[in-house]
């Protein structure tokens, strides 16, 4: 009985496409992973900076709170002046307020420090806004191109399953069946081109006799070394 080399390369071309398109769709969930998380990243820069301005206006309140504080202390110490009955309370009055009005012109300055670093941060925010928007439209380009790309395999891969359906039956059992066992040992490769009296995946030379049977096509012939069925190319 004659070998169907033909039949069988191509058996083995449709399931080396079969296989590299599955891989190639299996990495996709995580190359579309990988964007989100991107994105993720440019939403936390802008969550940062937000978080930055809140904690801003925050001191300043704090810092206005407690400015407000002191100048009702103050105001309690002007009072106190008018009942104070010894010079020495009195000038000790008079410290205090001039130390509460020193600690007010402090915390003033502190405040418009804080009222400028606003300016910056609202101008770091408004930055990361835009730099997140121009990458939130670049990713979900390259989300989509995945999207359609998978699309496109999906089908391919669709057809040559078909094509493989098709042309199984027409290899008689006993040669799908070997030819099944070798690829799955062999990573997906069972079948080599003899080329220049050599196996071609594992380079072992082959006996000029093997290689007269293998013109003759009527007999499957095994590599000696990698167990992959040989052919002769022409």
């Amino acid at each position: 009985m004659d070998i169907e080399f033909e039949k069988l390369i191509n058996l083995q071309k449709l399931d080396k496409e079969i296989a590299d398109i599955s891989a190639f769709l299996e990495n996709i969930p995580s190359k579309i992973e990988e964007i989100n998380k991107k994105i993720e990243a440019s939403s936390q820069t802008i969550d940062l900076a937000k978080e930055k301005m809140a904690q801003n206006q925050k001191k300043r309140r704090d810092l206005e709170a407690e400015v407000k504080d002191i100048r009702e202390q103050i105001s309690k110490y002007n009072r106190q002046l008018n009942e104070v009955k010894t010079n020495r309370e009195y000038s000790s009055l008079l410290k205090e307020i001039e130390e509460a009005k020193q600690k007010i012109s402090d915390m003033e300055e502190e405040i418009i420090s804080e009222m400028l670093l606003a300016d910056d941060i609202e101008e770091e925010i408004k930055t990361a806004s835009q730099k997140h928007s121009e990458a939130e439209e670049e990713f979900s380009k390259e989300k989509n191109a995945l999207q359609q790309e998978k699309e496109t395999f999906e089908a391919k891969k669709a057809k040559l399953n078909q094509e493989k359906e098709k042309l199984a039956p027409k290899i008689p059992s006993d040669q799908v069946n070997l030819y099944l066992k070798i690829y799955k040992k062999n990573s997906g490769i069972a079948l080599s081109p003899v080329s220049e009296e050599f196996c071609s995946l594992c380079h072992m030379r082959i006996r000029p006799q093997v290689i007269n049977e293998l013109k003759g096509k009527e007999k499957i012939i095994l590599c000696e070394n990698c167990g992959r069925i040989l052919y002769f190319v022409t």
